[in-house]
């Protein structure tokens, strides 16, 4: 739930502002500490989190078909399928920033590699990081012409769905570059802790050398991401020389440190406490939560419901975005209590069985 509430907070801005806004520093003191706090220790690690467990579902899939002596390559396929049409429909209907069909064409790569022993799996991770810094150079190189200059979310929904159908093709550019090389290392990494048993006992020998390394990580995880948001927050100015560039670069080392830190700070939590049960039940059904999220915030911003698209700072949408997060958790957490899914879980489940919802 840790990973979703922080990608509520990077995207509720996205859905609450103009694109031009995050081009120019806000010009309010607490808009400008906000955003860079969010930049410094939100931005591409949380998503990280959440690939990183899809990698890690990938392997528990595996075994349930195993077990119950079906096809996983069927189901495999269904579920990818239909985990593109969700994004795709997601993408136009509700928020173009969406992550799930990127997903699902990241898992069709990585599901050739589920054979692999979780050291090769590590390696091919590591290989990600050099993919991703040329692929962030791109992306810092060709900036301007991906971002889109609409501003017509405040419109009616036809019209912001029409916007966000004309404007995805860019925005997927855009995600593709940001976060698809970093988003498969995180699946492969997933994938080889689940082989290893990295969530079955603390004396895991991956959860031991975590909490080992840990104080490095927070130290290393922490400076790399200071520089990437000074260097995005306008904190260094743009005139700095390559600034922007290497802090954008700079983040391919940055968010999986800190995302590991941030891993490994949860377990200790999760040793020590235990969570609701409304959180467990939300947890379990991230897909609805994820999607959910997403149409509040419009319902909130978009102006086919209150219309308060462009009216906030940064400061109040940080505390906006906890909210959007906490009802959507406290939403599904209801549902799937009553009906033992949620309902997009459901929906995704009988289509990757073959069943009904």
């Amino acid at each position: 739930m840790a990973a979703l509430m922080g990608i509520c907070i990077v995207n509720v801005p996205f859905m609450a502002l103009p694109v031009e806004a995050s081009l120019v520093p806000p010009s309010a003191a607490l808009d400008q500490v906000v955003a860079f706090l969010v930049e410094a220790l939100f931005q591409a690690k949380f998503f990280l989190l959440f690939s990183f467990l899809f990698g890690w579902s990938l392997h528990q899939q595996a075994q349930s078909a195993q077990r119950k002596g079906v096809s996983f390559n069927r189901r495999q396929t269904r579920r990818l399928s239909g985990l593109a049409v969700l994004g795709a429909l997601h993408a136009v209907l509700v928020f173009n920033g969406d992550i799930l069909l990127l997903y699902a064409l990241l898992g069709l790569v990585i599901w050739p590699l589920r054979q692999r022993d979780p050291a090769t799996l590590m390696r091919i991770a590591l290989t990600m990081v050099p993919l991703g810094a040329a692929s962030l150079t791109t992306l810092g190189i060709l900036l301007p012409d991906t971002l889109s200059s609409s501003t017509t979310l405040g419109a009616g929904y036809w019209e912001a769905t029409r916007t966000r159908w004309l404007d995805w093709p860019g925005t997927f550019a855009f995600l593709l570059l940001f976060q698809g090389p970093l988003a498969f290392a995180a699946f492969a990494s997933g994938l080889a802790a689940a082989k290893s048993g990295f969530f079955d006992t603390p004396l895991n020998r991956g959860r031991v050398s975590l909490n080992t390394g840990l104080p490095w990580l927070i130290f290393f995880g922490v400076t790399f991401n200071l520089y990437y948001a000074a260097a995005m927050s306008w904190v260094i100015p743009p005139e700095q020389g390559l600034h922007s560039l290497a802090g954008l670069v700079v983040l391919v080392l940055g968010a999986p440190l800190l995302s590991a830190a941030y891993l490994g700070l949860l377990l200790k939590l999760t040793e020590r406490y235990t969570l609701p049960h409304w959180l467990i039940r939300a947890g379990c059904n991230s897909l609805s939560v994820y999607v959910l999220q997403g149409i509040l915030a419009g319902a909130v911003f978009g102006g086919y419901g209150l219309g308060l698209f462009g009216t906030m700072g940064q400061g109040a949408l940080f505390f906006v975005a906890i909210a959007v997060a906490v009802l959507s958790m406290a939403i599904v957490s209801v549902l799937a209590k009553r009906f033992k899914r949620g309902p997009l879980e459901a929906l995704l489940r009988a289509w990757t069985y073959g069943g009904r919802p």
